[in-house]
């Protein structure tokens, strides 16, 4: 009979970790948390010294009936739950749950599910860190407070069914921030101009860009000074005026966290933040590897650090210097990354055995599991390598006392390159065929020129938000793709063509969320919260301190936010449709997904039409009127009425004035009036209303 008992959360790890251990020991899962706060109340006693009120989890009764049975029978019982917060608190409520205040409980981590990690951790068992567990209640209780405070504020405002989160709301603003950043921005017109010489003894012509003049750099502003400049050009001849060669070094990128993972994923698997985690969690847990054991091929997924074990850094060494050579393994390996504080205890995300090539376990993982895997296979050999080293060429070429520049480079040394390259260094300069000096002969082929308009900034797409996230301090690796995947599945955001875009909904969300609880969705006020939790963990504050310094004032916040919006009664506004059944003019109401149109008439007349709202600007096609319209995935844009008919649509809001110069539509951005036609590029101020 099995004399030691032990707990993970998930049944995939179970039998795993129950191949690593003897017939001594027993090892069952309690599938994730077993009491949390209950859902039909905000379970904590504001008035008690704010202490939570915890009840077990709705079909866990069960599972806890066989562990108890399981905690009879055991001399030892083993809690070996995630190593993190949640992991912790997981634990700490198993011992509540099965009243394990008598036996002999232990406390064991494993930051990776290998027979050497395991049995390990079997010898460095300890007591449960009751810091860790605080940390994990007290962000509980915070998100538990803003969820059940605010939420029925919205659902009286707007609809119910809306919810409001104190990571979540940040997130959504952040996102609602840059939308109107991007709708206000106004593009400014600038040229390029290059020139194609061809090289004394060479057969191929360089292209040479305009980068000023021998005084200063400067960009072209408009086609005038662009005629300006190629009126000096005429007859003059091209002389290169310097050559500088030299090196650069590119260094090897560190390790995965989880938030770099999900970026890389996304950008280059085209994966979600939460299929990332899934698959992740899928690899960390153990896979059947075909003629061998199951055993889990990466190491714990939800980490922000970006340290290495010293057996890992062995492990590396000594397979890089077998397959690649002593020349490509790095010199100094030991690397930090600054900024956030960074849960060290964690390791970065790696392979458990760099010997387990993608090669090698594609017979065993699924495709996504497969594509997942070398990813974070690759990025770990090559953040052990040694960095990459170019040559590069720099010619300066006058003409006329404009200057032109050449800039190019040549691979010297792959080191890390041999094995992974980055997205964004895929492209390069180029490569100058033939050797310039100052004394090489250039010839005028021709001169290309080319109008651009600068771009905003771009919208954010999961890996993008991920990033700013981290980058602000909001959330930890653990809350990123619930964060995201709440606000798409609430229709504050919507996804198309992996970029992220407000909704009519996040858009009202997120006004009142600014009006009457500003402080919830502060970026500064959020990441100084993450910084208190962080001082729980490192037993530095108090953990009801951080609630009973938080909850009176999002209490006064609620409460004066419900009195001011009982104030203000909002009528169904008057629609200049009418009822098609009943003759009644309809009102505009909101839905699940917008607004749309019903008749006042209810419950006698159930008729409800699309809503679509006029403009007062007419299609510049057939005249009829222009109607700000919803894509299906809940985007706004601006379309003709008369659709499919007339297939009229912009983005920006149309305006009745047309473009002085080409008599197209004006669009408003911000405070400014921009021609639809980008070729025209005609802006102006808008009218102050």
């Amino acid at each position: 009979m099995a004399k030691y008992l032990v707990i993970v959360e998930s049944p995939a790890k179970v039998k795993t970790i129950k191949k690593f251990l003897g017939s001594n020991y027993e090892v069952a899962a309690s599938q994730g948390h077993v009491r949390d706060l209950p859902k039909s109340v905000m379970g904590i006693d504001v008035e008690h010294d704010y202490e939570p009120k915890y009840i077990t989890i709705r079909g866990k009764g069960d599972i806890l009936a066989n562990l108890r049975k399981e905690v009879k029978k055991a001399e030892k019982i083993y809690l070996a739950t995630d190593p993190d917060r949640e992991g912790e608190a997981i634990s700490w409520h198993l011992m509540a749950a099965l009243k394990l205040e008598d036996k002999k409980v232990y406390r064991i981590t494993f930051n990776e599910i290998t027979k050497t990690a395991v049995k390990e951790s079997l010898k460095h068992a300890r007591e449960i860190n009751m810091d860790l567990v605080d940390a994990q209640q007290a962000r509980r209780c915070l998100d538990r407070m803003v969820g059940y405070k605010i939420s029925p504020v919205l659902w009286a405002k707007v609809k119910r069914g809306l919810s409001a989160g104190r990571v979540q709301s940040v997130a959504l603003r952040i996102i609602c921030d840059r939308e109107e950043e991007i709708n206000a921005f106004i593009p400014e017109e600038y040229w390029t101009l290059d020139a194609r010489l061809s090289v004394e003894g060479e057969k191929k012509p360089i292209v040479a860009k305009y980068c000023g003049t021998a005084d200063e750099n400067h960009t072209i502003a408009d086609v005038k000074e662009l005629q300006q400049i190629k009126k000096t050009l005429d007859h003059a001849q091209y002389r290169v005026s310097s050559v500088k060669t030299g090196e650069r070094v590119r260094r090897a990128p560190l390790p995965f966290t989880t938030s770099t993972l999900q970026q890389e994923a996304g950008k280059v698997l085209n994966f979600s933040t939460q299929k990332t985690m899934r698959l992740a969690q899928q690899l960390y847990e153990g896979v059947d590897i075909k003629g061998g054991d199951t055993v889990g091929i990466i190491t714990y997924l939800r980490t922000d650090s970006t340290r290495v074990s010293e057996e890992a850094e062995a492990m590396a060494r000594d397979y890089i210097t077998a397959n690649y050579g002593s020349s490509y393994a790095a010199d100094n390996s030991a690397r930090k990354s600054g900024g956030q504080k960074i849960q060290d205890a964690h390791e970065a995300i790696r392979p458990t055995d760099l010997n387990r090539t993608p090669a090698a376990l594609k017979d065993s993982l699924s495709r996504d599991q497969f594509r997942l895997y070398q990813l974070i296979w690759k990025r770990f050999a090559a953040s052990r390598m040694a960095s990459a080293v170019y040559e590069t060429t720099a010619v300066r070429i006058d003409a006329a006392g404009q200057r032109f520049s050449v800039s190019a480079s040549q691979l010297k040394f792959d080191g890390f390159m041999s094995v992974y390259t980055e997205e964004e260094e895929k492209e390069d300069d180029g490569v100058l065929t033939g050797k310039i000096t100052p004394d090489t002969k250039l010839t005028l082929v021709g001169l290309e020129e080319k109008q651009h308009f600068t771009q905003p900034a771009p919208h954010y797409t999961e890996a993008s938000l991920v990033r700013a996230m981290e980058e602000l301090g909001i959330g930890r690796p653990s809350t990123y793709a619930p964060t995201i995947t709440t606000i798409l599945a609430r229709r504050y955001i919507v996804r198309e063509n992996k970029n992220l875009y407000v909704t009519e909904l996040g858009e009202v969300v997120n006004n009142m969320m600014k009006e009457a609880f500003p402080s919830i969705v502060d970026v500064n006020f959020t990441a100084t919260m993450e910084a208190l939790l962080d001082g729980v963990e490192e037993g530095n504050v108090r953990w009801k301190t951080v609630l009973e310094n938080f909850y009176p004032d999002l209490d006064q916040a609620v409460q004066k936010a419900e009195k001011e919006l009982d104030e203000v009664e909002i009528a169904d506004e008057l629609s200049d449709e009418y009822c098609d059944l009943c003759g009644r003019q309809m009102v505009i109401k909101y839905g699940p997904h917008g607004r749309f149109l019903a008749c006042p008439g209810f419950p006698e007349c159930r008729n409800t039409k699309p809503y679509f709202e006029k403009i007062g600007v007419a299609c510049p096609k057939c005249g009829k009127d222009i109607v700000l319209k919803k894509t299906k995935k809940g985007r706004k844009y601006y379309g003709c009425i008369g659709n499919p008919e007339c297939d009229f649509m912009v983005w920006q809001r149309p305006v009745a004035e047309k473009c002085s110069r080409c008599g197209s539509i004006m669009l408003q951005k911000g405070n400014k009036l921009v021609c639809s036609d980008e070729n025209c590029g005609f802006v102006k101020d808008a009218p102050k209303k």
